[in-house]
């Protein structure tokens, strides 16, 4: 569809899934390739039982949130030292930079819709294998 001139509003209908670098299956949805968006993202996450996506950051990219069904843990921090337990109804904000992870350990899959601040949901993804070890 491509960037518009002029200001317009736009219906994006869900997407094919694919597999997101920190290895989650994404919903495709809002992006500059579907909607012309210059800066923001909007896709669904999917995460079945004992899910878990590696350890990453988003350069210079604001995420947020909201988890519609389930309950993830979300490590992060340098050394992924800290963490917080998410359940349905949830909204979650990661700044810029910050080191995280987020996995699935309950018995039910888990849902949620994610926003980033880029035209691409995998826009400024730095993986960072050498803290996957640090959350069991």
């Amino acid at each position: 569809m491509g960037p518009s001139s002029h200001p317009t509003c736009r219906v994006i209908r869900p997407g094919e899934p694919y597999q997101g670098k920190q290895g989650l299956t994404y919903l495709a949805g809002i992006s500059g390739e579907s909607a012309g968006s210059k800066n923001i993202s909007m896709i669904i996450a999917t995460m079945p039982p004992g899910a878990r996506a590696k350890a990453h950051l988003h350069r210079g990219i604001e995420t947020a949130i909201y988890l519609i069904e389930g309950e993830v843990e979300t490590w992060f921090g340098p050394e992924l030292g800290e963490h917080v337990v998410c359940r349905a109804g949830d909204y979650v904000y990661i700044s810029p930079d910050l080191p995280h992870l987020v996995l699935n350990r309950s018995d039910r899959p888990c849902r949620a819709v994610i926003t980033h601040t880029a035209a691409d949901d995998q826009e400024g993804i730095v993986l960072l294998p050498e803290l996957d070890g640090r959350v069991s």
